[in-house]
């Protein structure tokens, strides 16, 4: 497997205090590089090359390349910059393209053959859409690097979403080409930016019913939001049976994340990695693409979340009882964070050493697996609750599409 990396992607800073800082970053690779993953034996890791107008303009428009450039010293530049979400900052464009080098670089590996699985955790930019920069986002990596898999010949191509909001610049990029698959779970867009991804919104023409939309009703936590994922994402690619599988992972759904209101834990997040690696080999023949995204638990959740989904990539999960190396917390204090770091792999591992300090496998709760992964009920017809209404809704906005009941939980 690949991990793409390049310090040079610390340079996507939108400010000191932004919610998106690059730290996060850091520290997920130095757990990572800590607990040895990034040492495994599978894993190469690769260097990006800036992504050239060529390879931007695949989706953003060249007048909005000129913007971004002109940016750091016209700030006035419109097209969504220069704005709380996306203020500008010097050498704005070359940080963006070499992130968007470091997913379309992993696209490549995998079609190629180079690599069966390929990560950028630094890419998953969603919302920047063709002229217009939006959510802590200026080119939008992800879409791109899509784009360049159906420029060397792919023609299924399926993007799995599970970051907290909508991912509406993937959806948006093709939402007339039935060659993309794109399917996002997140939270209502009643409650939550962009305020977009509801149902109805299901693609235009030959693509109608290629966007798929999981508006999850706040609050909602590790059993429901897996129910909600199990529900429409297997059998949607069973029917689509794409050639790539592309996600985007981002771990703003956590419980402490200050930017939204899901309520996931780690444990349940590493459950969603494992099942979207399950996923590519049983309709990709293993050819997964994985990018990072939003995430704002700087210290207790971005770090550990994808620690764990490299872990994943490489086949050696790392076990929900591993306790986090004390060189790893004690670089979290001096980086100035104030917060205790967290001393296991998973909130799993925290709650049963509550319990017991010598907990260990096996000291799972409440029906959980013994690794620590959150238990859930498959979705059955006819319940009743907001999540079981927003699943259903879904179902029977896209399933009959895809020649799919959407009444059979069998589908």
């Amino acid at each position: 497997m690949a991990v793409v990396w390049d310090d040079g992607y610390l340079g996507y800073k939108l400010s000191e205090d932004h919610p998106l800082h690059p730290v996060r970053l850091a520290l997920t690779v130095s757990l990572a590089r800590g607990l040895g993953v990034l040492g495994h034996s599978s894993v190469q890791m690769l260097r990006p090359e800036p992504a050239s107008d060529e390879l931007l303009t695949l989706v953003h428009s060249a007048e909005y390349l000129d913007a971004v450039r002109r940016a750091p010293t016209d700030p006035d530049v419109g097209h969504g910059l220069n704005t709380p979400d996306n203020p500008v900052f010097a050498d704005m464009h070359e940080a963006a393209a070499l992130i968007t080098g470091g997913s379309v670089l992993a696209a490549r590996r995998i079609w190629a053959g180079e690599s069966q699985h390929a990560l950028n955790i630094a890419g998953g930019l969603h919302h920047a859409m063709r002229a217009q920069a939006s959510g802590f986002c200026v080119y939008n990596d992800a879409a791109i690097a899509i784009a360049e898999l159906l420029r060397r010949g792919a023609d299924r191509v399926a993007y799995v979403d599970v970051d907290v909001h909508h991912g509406d610049g993937v959806q948006a990029a093709f939402y007339d080409d039935p060659r993309v698959l794109t399917i996002s779970l997140h939270q209502s867009p009643l409650t939550l930016f962009p305020g977009t991804g509801f149902p109805d919104e299901i693609g235009d023409g030959d693509a109608a019913g290629m966007s798929v939309n999981v508006a999850l009703p706040p609050g909602t936590a590790d059993r429901g939001w897996l129910r909600a994922f199990h529900a429409v994402v297997p059998g949607l690619l069973r029917a689509f049976q794409p050639q790539v599988l592309v996600t985007q992972c981002g771990c703003d759904t956590h419980h402490e994340d200050p930017l939204a209101n899901l309520a996931l834990t780690v444990d349940g997040q590493r459950a969603s990695y494992a099942a979207l690696h399950e996923l590519a080999h049983e309709f990709c023949g293993g050819r997964w693409l994985g990018f990072g995204g939003g995430g704002y638990g700087l210290v207790r959740c971005v770090p550990r979340a994808w620690t764990h989904l490299i872990a994943e990539a490489t086949g050696e999960p790392v076990p929900a009882w591993t306790r986090i190396p004390a060189e790893w917390q004690e670089e979290v204090r001096a980086r100035g964070f104030r917060i205790t770091p967290p001393v296991w792999m998973t909130e799993a591992g925290e709650r049963a050493t509550l319990i017991d300090p010598d907990a260990g496998p096996g000291a799972a709760q409440d029906g959980d697996a013994d690794d620590g992964r959150p238990a859930y009920q498959p979705w059955q017809p006819g319940a009743g609750t907001p999540l079981d209404r927003a699943i259903v809704a879904t179902r029977r906005a896209v399933y009959p599409l895809h020649g799919l009941d959407p009444d059979d939980p069998r589908d």
